[in-house]
């Protein structure tokens, strides 16, 4: 079993930051994707970013250059910093793995963390 433990969400006016961090422990032995989606109120869930199985990164065109992820590899913790932060960005965020076992795949999720943004 794998746990992901998400942190930093909170309120913020229009134009703040925020920096989110999910750190992973448990079965983790082959990670292959790491990356955070959010779901707003009325609306699917969306990928936010991503770090692919090559280690690129991914980004939902609405955050690319307000959005920035990152990982620690020793930590098994992924981080996605949020600037310049629009009321539209107000969703619950999720961290999102993606494990390799026996070669079969298997995807976590976090508990979510609420980001709002305020005008």
């Amino acid at each position: 079993q794998v746990q992901l433990v998400e942190s930093g969400g909170g309120l913020v006016q229009a134009g703040g930051s925020l920096r989110l961090s999910c750190a992973a422990s448990g079965n983790i032995f082959s990670i292959s994707t790491m990356g955070w989606y959010r779901q707003a109120p009325g609306k699917q869930r969306e990928l936010v970013a991503v770090f692919t199985s090559g280690g690129a990164t991914n980004y939902a065109e609405v955050v690319k250059g307000r959005f920035t992820i990152s990982r620690d590899n020793g930590k098994n913790t992924v981080y996605l910093q949020m600037n310049s932060l629009k009321v539209e960005d107000t969703a619950v965020y999720y961290c999102n793995v993606l494990v390799i076992r026996n070669d079969f795949a298997f995807e976590y999720w976090g508990q979510g963390t609420q980001v709002t943004v305020s005008p």
